[in-house]
């Protein structure tokens, strides 16, 4: 599949998160073009492009976006909403803040048009609160876009009005759930909401809001000016165009790979520069730590939503974790377990009380004071957990630990058997100092 720089295109250039650099390079000529069509012609443009959104569940943008209840304008009706999902918390994840860092504008420009599709006139960038140089560098580019009256009022002489505010949230992890970021977006809590209802239909202050990622909406302006057809030709005809594969871990050269979805890891390795020299493959996420981990078998399968969920995963946030033989699954599975325990927002009793047992029980498995009979035991409680409480973090937390002991068994009886990670391997005790190091989730 080619190689083509959609969400990455401006990343080399001389300070591209400037709106002159922005606008040298195609920047903001998607707008005016927007402009002229209509709310339900843009709407049917990113239908035909099958975009899917890139916050994990994959789920069609243009359908989303024609959920929002139309022809209710006027005196009266409740206004409409855009929110920008950027509060990115997933471990392994770093897509979304190198974006915002590198070309704030593009989103700028997305949420303008996404805007204008879906008849709001009101848009919040919700970043992840940790992130405050990202915070700072988008603020600054909407402040340059409102200079140039890409924002504000009568947008481009069009009659389109639209506000754009940055809002900073508190740094939990929960808050990447859409209905928990609107809870903290007004003030409260963060915390999922029981649905339905939607967000489509009583989202931000009980009105029609859309949610959707950074990359979601960053993608729009290419599609727009290149068009569906365009956008289609790269990636899977169910799941086009491209995604930013973070790259962590055991690789040579750790970093954000802009490929087309349906890139696999033995293409994603080829151009990392492949495992560190002297190991092999272990195990690895194609989509964050809440995505159920892969093997060394696994590196052909395509990473897209529904060819990654055939093998068994979710494609999720295209986080792609990696771990060689040098790593122990039972650490890392215990580590990501503590943090789904520490994060949980304790709303739902499996999720909060599950979690913290699996850590305990976790936790002596790797000591070697654990016995055989509670590998099942941990499968007995993820079985308590996932699919019972109101938002995904259960089913993520749960997912992980289940593939965990499918494909490493032997692994947890080992450590049981030998008498704990200190007389296993030294590979065991390298995996939880790397697991441990500063900003290591």
């Amino acid at each position: 599949m080619p190689l083509t720089p959609v969400l990455t295109a401006r990343w080399d250039a001389d300070q591209p998160w400037t709106i002159e650099t922005y606008e040298s390079l195609d920047g903001y000529q998607a707008l005016p073009k927007a402009l002229k069509s209509t709310p339900d012609e843009l709407i049917e443009l990113v239908k035909a492009s099958n975009l899917r959104g890139r916050g994990g569940a994959g789920f069609p943008t243009g359908l989303k976006w024609s959920f929002v209840p139309q022809g209710s304008e006027g005196p009266g009706a409740k206004p409409k909403y855009l929110v920008v999902n950027a509060d990115e918390g997933e471990p392994g994840t770093c897509r979304d803040l190198p974006l915002m860092m590198r070309d704030p504008h593009a989103l700028i420009e997305g949420c303008i048009i996404s805007s204008y599709a879906i008849r709001a006139n009101f848009c919040a960038i919700y970043v992840r609160g940790e992130a405050i140089h990202a915070i700072r560098r988008v603020r600054h580019a909407v402040r340059e876009a409102y200079a140039k009256g890409y924002l504000g009022k009568d947008i481009l002489g069009s009659g389109f009005d639209l506000d754009i505010v940055v809002h900073a949230g508190g740094g939990a992890y929960i808050c990447g759930e859409e209905t928990a970021l609107l809870e903290s977006l007004e003030g409260r809590r963060g915390q999922p909401r029981l649905k339905p209802p939607f967000p489509a239909v009583a989202g931000l202050y009980a009105s029609p809001t859309v949610v959707n990622n950074v990359g979601t909406i960053a993608s729009v302006p290419g599609i727009v000016l290149g068009g569906a057809d365009w956008y289609k030709k790269m990636g899977p005809e169910k799941c086009p165009g491209t995604s930013i594969y973070s790259l962590s871990g055991r690789v040579k050269n750790p970093g954000q790979y802009e490929a087309p979805m349906g890139t696999t890891l033995r293409e994603l390795l080829e151009m990392a520069g492949g495992i560190r020299d002297g190991h092999t493959l272990k195990f690895w996420t194609p989509g964050g730590s809440s995505t159920p981990c892969f093997t060394d078998e696994h590196l052909d399968v395509p990473l897209d939503f529904d060819s990654v969920a055939a093998a068994g995963s979710m494609n999720g946030t295209s986080a792609v974790m990696i771990f060689d033989d040098s790593d122990s699954n039972v650490t890392a599975t215990r580590k990501w377990v503590e943090f789904y325990a520490h994060e949980s927002c304790g709303k739902c009793t499996p999720c909060r009380e599950g979690n913290y047992w699996l850590v305990q029980i976790l936790e002596r498995v790797e000591k070697g004071a654990a016995t055989e009979a509670e590998i099942d035991q941990i499968l007995d409680i993820t079985e308590s957990i996932g699919g019972r409480s109101f938002c995904a973090l259960a089913d993520g937390s749960v997912g992980c630990v289940q593939a965990s002991i499918k494909h490493f068994r032997d692994e947890y009886l080992e450590h049981i058997r030998s008498g704990g990670v200190d007389e296993v391997d030294e590979g065991e005790q390298t995996a939880e100092k790397a697991m441990s190091a500063p900003g290591v989730r």
